[in-house]
């Protein structure tokens, strides 16, 4: 199996960043996805980065890539995660959403099983904060038609990790034990999700 980490946006992408412009959400996300990969490889998983460029790559272009691998190792062989950090305003002033939430698209898909593990491990690992679920369809993901997740032949969820524009969401991650805590769970419900 091969888990494709996804860090959304760019440096030149604009926006994306704290009201005081301190966080920026390209350079967490990559951050994010690098420590997952080198956890995930130190477990034996063969985990890569799908942008390891710093400018921001299209969805198109990104899409592409997911199922180019698809199409040589099998769709059923490629997970997709997408890394993200959520906002409620509009990047001028901070806000009070806030919490952990993981998307995919409409209907059950595999990616509900992987969402539903992420789930589990942020339960473990976020036990002080609000984890944003939407149980209509007796599961916790929130369905969505973002264009990476629509666009993905494999299994694709896009997790929102805290608020860039809430105070206590941007300190925490921030924090050794925060940035720690966002990693393990994203590496404890993709080894979940493998171990169904």
């Amino acid at each position: 199996m091969t888990i494709l980490l996804d860090n959304g946006y760019g440096q030149d992408t604009p926006g994306k960043r704290s009201p005081d412009g301190f966080f920026r959400e390209y350079a967490y996300t990559r951050f994010l996805a690098k420590q997952i990969q080198e956890h995930l490889i130190a477990l034996g998983l063969d985990a890569r980065l799908l942008v390891p460029e710093l400018e921001d790559i299209s969805l198109p272009e990104r899409c592409r890539r997911v199922n180019t691998l698809c199409q040589e190792l099998g769709k059923d062989q490629v997970l997709l995660i997408s890394l993200h950090v959520n906002a409620a305003g509009n990047g001028q002033e901070w806000m009070n959403a806030r919490g952990w939430s993981c998307f995919t698209t409409k209907g059950q898909t595999l990616a509900d099983s992987l969402a539903t593990a992420l789930y589990e491990a942020a339960e473990d690992w976020l036990p002080d904060h609000r984890l944003r679920k939407d149980n209509t369809d007796s599961d916790p993901d929130i369905e969505s038609n973002f264009y990476i997740l629509r666009h993905s032949s494999c299994p694709a969820v896009l997790t929102e990790n805290l608020f860039q524009d809430n105070k206590e969401d941007v300190a925490f991650l921030e924090s050794g034990e925060g940035a720690q805590a966002i990693i393990n769970l994203h590496v404890e419900g993709i080894f979940r999700y493998l171990q169904q």
